[in-house]
């Protein structure tokens, strides 16, 4: 069987239903050892505007293709996806520095969204409305045109393909713009399971760039949607200017997330799912459990635990199969991390476990405690493989505490009472609640999505999805013009 990712189709070339050569190109880096693995084309603003003239010349025949046919293209390449599984795990460890169990749920989810696209087609896509008797009265959902898709680097194929799936079955064509750290499996992958699936040429463009292609698709006319997920200060720039032109805006941005432990939590449950939500893939989800609230009856406990968890847990080259952390994705990245950690020290933080780069690509697994409002652990998103516990004596002060934050994505509670747990949950000003359960859950099928600044209340999922990439459009019918008095 080819390679679907056979690197002599797309090499130093662009996607817009065909390949073509691209004028600036970029390497594709293994993450963990800095080899060159091929290169990608790189796009520009002028590439842009002319993918949006094509993307909304060839959308409203696409718009007009039979729900079934949509849907067989969206199993097809749900199939191919399946059948080139190893492979594509593969290039997403490498790519994205993620363990093979990491990109095993990115394909999985992503499976998930494909075969959930081609069941939106057997839905209903419109209500009959209440209307006098001589007239019917309908509201339908239309596709917005075209949409462009502004993805990041830590999950980049599912945080893609949940945007791009959904856009193009509705009837949407899309542009796609892919971070170029990652624009193999955010991007390339995407084009070519579609290519090969047999998707119109013209509907789908990939268009790897820097922030002024990101800028050109907010700007542009030919798009009327965009959908961003990615840090909150480029998110305001991205909700600024598609503000400023007219354009429907999904944010889904960063996150500062509570993991509130209760005095009677199950400590060793605890301690895994806390050392899970804030080390899985280097620390580096949106959703990643940024703040460990821990009863003080039981906090230097749990930080014991998560010492000891630190302590054993290998880092290193994913592809080894024997590691539990990979490598951070690049150096600046790095060294912000370093610096947060050492500036919370600092100012008082308790450092029990890591804190210290590993060779130049890695991080250590690292614990602090006596974390405090004020310090940077706590104030701010970390994006790095840091478990940051902070005290609290009773319940309204955990509260209080996973509160006071700009962002509002997730939190999570744990306790054997449910109902007290629930009763905590309900007060958090979070979009994604999970009750004896860590931070860093996602699911195709379900509304996702934060508040504040962590979004723009927007979902993307399940349902969701017609509410995001269509719009209502609605429809009167009478046998004939009635007369008016004019």
């Amino acid at each position: 069987m080819q390679a679907l990712l056979d690197d002599s189709r797309w090499k130093g070339r662009s996607f817009n239903g065909q390949w073509q050569p691209a004028g600036q190109t970029a390497p594709v880096t293994d993450k963990s050892t800095g080899e060159v693995l091929s290169q990608i084309g790189i796009a520009t603003p002028q590439d842009l505007a002319e993918a949006a003239r094509a993307a909304a010349a060839a959308q409203p025949a696409w718009a007009e293709t039979a729900p079934d046919e949509r849907a067989a293209i969206f199993r097809r390449a749900a199939q191919l996806l399946e059948q080139h599984r190893d492979e594509l795990a593969g290039w997403i460890v490498r790519e994205s520095g993620g363990l093979r169990a990491k990109a095993e749920m990115e394909l999985k989810s992503t499976l998930t969204t494909l075969n959930a696209s081609a069941a939106m087609m057997g839905e209903p896509q419109g209500l009959l409305m209440p209307s006098r008797s001589d007239r019917t009265s309908m509201a339908r959902r239309v596709p917005h045109g075209v949409v462009g898709v502004i993805s990041p680097f830590n999950f980049p194929l599912t945080l893609a393909i949940r945007a791009v799936s959904p856009a193009l079955v509705t009837g949407n064509a899309v542009l796609l713009k892919p971070d170029p750290q990652t624009a193999v499996c955010g991007g390339v992958l995407i084009a070519r399971l579609f290519e090969e699936a047999g998707l119109p040429p013209g509907l789908l463009h990939v268009l790897p760039g820097g922030a002024d292609v990101g800028e050109a698709i907010c700007t542009d006319p030919h798009v009327g949607m965009v959908a961003f997920t990615g840090s909150t200060g480029a998110g305001r720039k991205v909700g600024a200017l598609c503000g400023a032109n007219l354009k429907k805006v999904s944010l889904e941005l960063g996150g500062k997330n509570s993991l509130i432990v209760l005095d009677d939590a199950d400590l060793d449950a605890a301690a895994s799912g806390a050392a899970f939500g804030a080390w899985l893939h280097q620390g580096q989800i949106c959703m990643a459990t940024g703040r460990i609230l821990a009863h003080e009856r039981i906090a230097e406990e749990l930080t014991q635990r998560l010492k000891e968890k630190a302590l054993r847990l290998p880092v290193g080259d994913p592809s080894s199969g024997k590691v539990a952390l990979g490598p951070v994705i690049n150096a600046r990245q790095l060294q912000g991390i370093d610096a947060i950690v050492r500036d919370s020290v600092a100012a008082g933080a308790v450092l029990h476990a890591g804190g210290s780069p590993h060779e130049e690509r890695f991080y250590q697994p690292t614990v602090l405690g006596g974390v405090a409002p004020g310090m940077r652990a706590f104030d701010e998103e970390i994006f790095g493989p840091v478990a940051s516990v902070t005290p609290f004596a009773s319940d309204d002060e955990a509260v209080a505490l996973a509160n006071r934050t700009e962002y509002g994505l997730a939190a999570a509670v744990m306790s054997r009472s449910t109902s007290r747990a629930l009763a905590i949950g309900k007060r958090l000003k979070v979009g994604l609640l999970h009750i004896n359960d860590q931070t860093v859950a996602g699911d195709p099928h379900v509304p996702y999505g934060g508040r504040g600044a962590s979004g723009n209340g927007s979902r993307i999922g399940g349902p969701a999805n017609w509410d995001e990439f269509t719009q209502w459009q609605w429809i009167t019918v009478r046998d004939a013009p009635p007369p008016y008095p004019f």
